[in-house]
């Protein structure tokens, strides 16, 4: 029993693999997330960080920066920004969707920009390179673009799911917005102003923070439907 006269039953499909999932991931990448922070606030140097740099800087091209410039913009704060506004109106005013789903997609975003702020703050990691044409400014610990790409793409995946969209559909849209978030994560290291183990923080943390997030909104979802239904009974 989950509450009183419910039952695990009474949840979707969706609802219940989500919310495993959801549970898994979070753990997973919450302790994963205290890893590195542990070494970051303790001034440890990774290995990974020296490969991964020294990896980007054998395949940079003239052409590949460009092209990496333009996909780094995909978790720009503007970006992201505008294009958040523009989804929460549609969501409220245009979808067949619960107004909770434009609640809680709200909370995802503010809740990831407001987390991942207070956290350079705390650990003030110096990047390893400053360039403010690419958003390189500030504190490098955890990856502002990764933590805003992993949470706003990421919660289009979740919309894509539960949406009526024909799976054939489904499959290579959720492909394209997976593929948007690791290449955004990525361009911040090929662009030299994150290290490896920022971008992997970020993702572990606006990962933790979605699943966080979509499963809040399927048990208020699921909340609400049993009030409906009881008082449909009555």
């Amino acid at each position: 029993m989950l509450f009183s006269g419910t039952s695990l039953s009474d949840l979707s499909r969706t609802a219940i693999i989500l919310i495993i999932a959801g549970f898994i991931s979070v753990g997973s990448a919450f302790f994963i997330f205290l890893e590195l922070a542990e070494d970051v606030m303790e001034k440890e140097k990774f290995a990974v960080d020296r490969i991964a740099i020294d990896l980007m800087n054998a395949i940079s091209s003239d052409p590949l920066s460009i092209i990496v410039g333009w996909i780094t913009e995909a978790g720009a704060v503007p970006i992201i920004t505008v294009a958040s506004i523009v989804l929460a109106i549609y969501l409220l005013f245009f979808s067949s969707f619960s107004a909770w789903v434009t609640v809680y997609f709200g909370i995802n975003m503010i809740g990831i920009s407001l987390l991942t702020k207070g956290l350079k703050l705390m650990f003030e990691r110096q990047r390893p390179d400053t360039l403010a044409q690419y958003d390189g400014t500030g504190f490098s610990f955890p990856s502002g673009h990764t933590t805003g790409a992993a949470t706003f793409y990421g919660f289009l995946i979740y919309l894509t799911v539960i949406s009526p969209l024909d799976r054939k559909w489904k499959w290579p849209i959720n492909i394209l917005l997976a593929t948007v978030i690791l290449l955004v994560a990525l361009s911040r290291v090929y662009l030299g102003v994150h290290f490896f183990t920022d971008i992997i923080a970020g993702l572990m943390l606006g990962l933790s923070w979605l699943f966080i997030c979509i499963g809040a909104l399927e048990l208020t979802i699921w909340r609400q439907r049993r009030r409906q239904g009881n008082r449909q009974v009555r």
